[in-house]
């Protein structure tokens, strides 16, 4: 009883946000997004002390007092995340290709050219949502993401209906047939859009981040190789405006030689690689308030 209750609690809070930040002007809700972040950083609850924790590995140097800043930049910068998602079924679409400034745009424009297909990967960087949004918007390019089932079920299905209504195609985690559907987007040369710097699964790929072994999902690499679409990490960031900023990174090719788990590891490798180096230059903009590396898992099954 007190799960389903709290359940609904939840599901009430996220209604209450969609239907009313969205009416808000962008100043008032930029604001009041400011206004909830520092309040929960000052409360210095676990997000915000394991956010720090994770930051510490991506800034080494930084002290008690700079990670303090850092955490707090990145908690404003995880609610301007959430106020913005809210928001965008308002926007016009043509605000995308202005509000979204992609370096490097046309290397994602000729591998969709290729008729190959394309994975993007992406890290917990800024708003995907936004630079989904301007795949769609932008580009003109409709795309397919899978998303991770959220209780409760009424939360998940609104989840899906907001992206859905930006023009996404989005798959449950769960269960055995996101692959396969995906696979067969890419065959038909579609695009396919995938968060991929976080996979406790024993799936996962271990891979060296920051140092420190960490796993990422094999689903990138696995789709590149089956079905020999492009795969293309990207990484995404704030500045001081109100636009968003981001880039798509080189091709991650699949190696000529090595046994298919070789190969994955390797791809996976440089896909971790790319995203290190734009978490690295934007670590505030890195949304991970949970465990990551591995040593910290184990640390907490202690």
């Amino acid at each position: 009883m007190a799960g389903r209750v709290q359940d609904r609690l939840v599901d009430a809070v996220y209604g209450l946000g969609w239907a009313g930040v969205k009416k808000l002007p962008e100043p008032a809700a930029v604001a009041l997004g400011r206004r909830i972040a520092d309040y929960a950083w000052k409360k210095r609850g676990k997000s915000v002390l394991r956010l720090e924790s994770n930051l510490a590995r991506v800034v080494p140097d930084a002290g008690p007092e700079r990670l303090r800043e850092l955490s707090k930049a990145g908690m404003r910068s995880y609610m301007r995340y959430w106020m913005e998602s809210f928001r965008l079924p308002t926007m016009e679409t043509s605000r995308f290709g202005q509000d979204v400034q992609m370096k490097d745009e046309h290397v994602l424009r000729e591998a969709l050219a290729s008729g190959r297909g394309v994975v993007v990967a992406l890290p917990h960087l800024a708003n995907w949502d936004l630079a989904g949004a301007w795949a769609v918007g932008h580009l003109g390019v409709p795309f397919t993401t899978v998303a991770e089932r959220l209780k409760p079920e009424t939360l998940f299905d609104r989840f899906v209906a907001y992206r859905e209504s930006l023009g996404m195609e989005v798959l449950p985690h769960t269960g055995g047939a996101a692959f396969g559907t995906l696979a067969r987007r890419l065959r038909s040369g579609g695009l396919v859009c995938l968060v991929a710097d976080r996979d406790l699964s024993a799936s996962g790929v271990e891979v060296d981040f920051f140092g420190s072994t960490a796993r990422m999902p094999a689903g990138p690499a696995l789709l590149a190789q089956q079905t020999g679409a492009v795969l293309l990490p990207a990484t995404l960031y704030y500045g001081d405006t109100p636009k968003m900023y981001g880039r798509i990174h080189p091709e991650v090719a699949v190696p000529q030689a090595g046994t298919r788990t070789e190969k994955t590891t390797a791809m996976t490798q440089a896909v971790a690689d790319a995203f290190a180096s734009g978490i690295s230059e934007h670590p505030e903009d890195w949304h991970m308030l949970q465990r990551l590396w591995l040593d910290d898992l184990e640390e907490r099954a202690q």
